[in-house]
């Protein structure tokens, strides 16, 4: 099934995604805050979440808001 969606809608799917990329990035985070001490693989696996939750994060805002983040 395929939607049509105007500009508008397809900026503020982006937007909702880029939101809850950054909640699931947040919650990730705690957890491994959380679990650093107590269960180090359970961290681990959380620390690799953090990190791809970040990548998305980065790749939504550099579509949204281009040039956001400088270039390395």
């Amino acid at each position: 099934m395929t939607d049509v969606v105007d500009s508008d809608e397809l900026l503020r799917r982006l937007q909702r995604a880029r939101a809850c990329a950054r909640d699931e990035e947040r919650s990730w985070r705690e957890r491994r805050d959380t679990l650093g001490s107590t269960d180090p693989g359970e961290a681990q696996q959380a620390a690799v979440r953090v990190l791809a939750y970040e990548a998305v994060v980065r790749v939504l805002d550099e579509i949204l808001t281009p040039g956001k983040h400088a270039v390395k």
